[in-house]
């Protein structure tokens, strides 16, 4: 090669490296560096972004009307699922199908021209509770029993209500998903309300103590975090989502999504402490209710949602619909789609949890931004909300979930400490039918034992709403777990005979010579306004078979309840009553108590009436007058060896 030559070479050879170099630095994305701060990540992407982008962001969608060719055309931000047949990947469907199937949506996020990861939500609000052989833990309503021991111990160790959030993070990972609507920190002022059983306790000060789960759920937040920022501690832990905002355990009547008829020191002091709570533990989403607040929606109120929430409480996380939450916003559902989106727009909702009209949804709010009936702030606020949510939780680092998190499904050390939760929610009304003659603890040397009711063998009835399926199911097939029956047979000795008898006749019982009687009765699996109730009875065929067995041998009734219910008429004829509520899946935990290996520790969170005609009533009201009193509970004390 000449001399000319070679300098023509070297000359090609630098403009190569300059172009090379200049394309380096065109292909560097800020909002794709993790060493950048947050925020200039979030101002990086966001001017990047089209409108059709953002608002894509903006809409949560029902997985059973996606795919990640969807996902890919409107840039949907957020996908759920419900515990409906086709929302669910199938089923039983195994940790590696979650997995799988997160991942290929996923995928379709990844391939749009920014390449925003979406976030997969789902309502694990007693544990992992849609996914077969998950652990089921107990329903709110039992958990606010365990306040008295919700203090850390000299060495430290989490109080019980943040190990079940670690516990149920792990769980929601394994399948993919790193995102839950949960905790519910509803104060539920009125039993008759069909979401009573998701709430911790009628006294706000309990329901407070139990945010404690949040970090549980999502880590504890550094020292020195600014207020209202949220925070997620990497990839054991999932983001949390404090419900539902506000006053939903208030309504007229306990009626679901109904009126929240209290002045506003009733509601900032009642119904708005635990949200306080939060924030300061950095919750990273918060959801919105269907109810309202002296007659103004909530999903469409900007004072409570922007002006106090977001302004005065300093949120910085995002806030979310409920499922079709704005729909409601009119009546009938749905009649004017347009003004519940500028409605929802103007109260300050950021995610709009839209479920299946994700079309209808992307295309009415484009046309209301571009036509200036939406101002673009806040479509950005919402946006920019949005994105430091994914930002924290670091979904742009690691998008796509792994195999890895399996293992902990469900496995034993998460069913130990749901047991020991069981354990710890046990209240004992009644123990004996004079102090001097307990029957409890139970022995396990009898020679015949009768066990008895329609909750003793179903597993379905045991866990409640919220398992495996919306209104939960009945049966032991639907997943993995110990009835209270299989518990008693495996805690008794062997030479023990256990007969059981669904609902058994007077004539059946004083035929045998039973020692005792175990009867496990109570309310059939319900959620939402599919439970409201305006009688509280034990449903039939549970007050015959109480009567029945109760008149004819000694027994114990445990009660399978998601909220205190009419039991005054049986009192006398049950020599000892123990609230068991929706214990889940570990059945073994009653048994423990009740034979003695543990003591009743429990306290009523909730007041137990005697007539539903007193309702509402709540310890501290003029009229208080209950069967059994905030903060009742027996209690005994280990016995081995029975």
């Amino acid at each position: 090669m000449g001399v000319k030559n070679q300098w023509k070479f070297l000359v090609f050879l630098i403009m190569m490296m300059n172009c090379c170099a200049s394309m380096a630095e065109v292909e560097y994305f800020k909002y794709k560096d993790p060493k950048q701060r947050i925020g200039a990540r979030i101002k990086d992407l966001m001017k990047r972004m089209t409108l059709e982008e953002k608002i894509g962001q903006m809409t949560q969608a029902d997985r059973s009307v996606l795919s990640k060719e969807v996902m890919k055309k409107y840039f949907i931000g957020s996908i759920l699922s419900v515990p409906f047949p086709g929302s669910l990947p199938s089923e039983q469907a195994s940790p590696k199908t979650w997995v799988d199937m997160v991942n290929d949506f996923q995928s379709g996020s990844l391939s749009t021209r920014l390449g925003i990861p979406m976030i997969y939500g789902i309502d694990a609000v007693h544990g992992h509770n849609d996914v077969y052989k998950a652990t089921v833990f107990p329903h709110n309503v039992g958990l606010g029993v365990t306040r008295q021991i919700c203090v850390p111990k000299l060495n430290r160790d989490p109080v019980l209500i943040k190990k079940i959030g670690a516990a149920t993070a792990l769980e929601v990972r394994a399948t993919g998903i790193p995102y839950t609507f949960a905790p519910c920190i509803a104060v539920c002022r009125d039993p008759r309300w069909g979401r009573c059983y998701e709430s911790y306790s009628e006294d706000p000060k309990i329901v407070k103590l139990m945010t404690e789960i949040i970090p549980g759920l999502q880590g504890d937040i550094p020292a020195g975090s600014r207020k209202g920022v949220p925070f997620v501690d990497g990839q054991n832990k999932v983001a949390a989502c404090a419900k539902h905002y506000v006053g939903d355990g208030g309504t007229h009547l306990g009626i679901d999504q109904n009126n929240t008829i209290i002045d506003a020191k009733g509601l900032f002091s009642i119904h708005m402490p635990a949200y306080y709570d939060s924030i300061i533990k950095g919750v990273a989403t918060i959801m919105t209710s269907y109810s309202s607040w002296n007659g103004v929606k909530m999903h469409k109120n900007r004072y409570l949602v922007t002006d106090f929430l977001k302004n005065t409480l300093k949120f910085r996380g995002f806030v979310i619909s409920d499922f079709q939450g704005i729909d409601r916003i009119t009546t009938p559902l749905h009649a004017n789609y347009t003004y519940s989106i500028i409605a929802g727009m103007n109260a300050g909702i950021d995610m709009f949890m839209v479920g299946f009209t994700y079309e209808e949804f992307i295309t009415r709010l484009t046309y209301l931004v571009k036509n200036k009936f939406v101002p673009m702030r806040r479509v950005n606020d919402a946006v920019k909300r949005i994105l430091r949510v994914k930002f924290i939780m670091g979904l742009f680092e690691n998008p796509l979930a792994d195999y890895s998190m399996a293992k902990y499904l469900g496995c034993q050390e998460h069913r130990d400490l749901a047991r020991e939760a069981v354990r710890k929610t046990l209240v004992l009304l009644k123990n004996g039918k004079s102090l001097t003659k307990p029957l409890l603890p139970l022995s396990k040397k009898a020679s015949k034992i009768l066990v008895a009711g329609s909750h003793a063998d179903n597993l379905g009835y045991q866990c409640g709403g919220w398992t495996i399926r919306w209104q939960g199911l009945s049966g032991n097939n639907n997943t993995a777990g110990t009835t209270i029956l299989s518990a008693i047979k495996n805690v008794v000795d062997p030479t023990t005979q256990v007969v059981y008898d669904e609902n058994p006749s007077g004539e059946f019982i004083k035929s045998n010579k039973f020692d005792y009687a175990i009867v496990v009765v109570g309310e059939y699996p319900y959620a939402e306004y599919y439970g409201d109730n305006s009688n509280l009875t034990i449903p039939d065929p549970g007050p015959t078979t109480i009567k029945n067995v109760c008149g004819s041998v000694k027994c114990v009734v445990v009660l399978i309840t998601g909220r205190p219910v009419v039991v005054e008429p049986y009192v006398e004829t049950i020599d000892a009553l123990v609230a068991a509520w929706l214990p889940g899946t570990e059945g073994q935990g009653i048994t423990d108590v009740l034979f003695g290996d543990y003591g009743f520790t429990g306290k009523l969170a909730r007041t137990w009436f005697k007539s539903v005609d007193q309702l509402p009533m709540n310890v501290g009201d003029s009229h208080y007058d209950p069967l059994y009193p905030f903060g009742f509970g027996l209690t005994t004390e280990p016995r081995k060896g029975l």
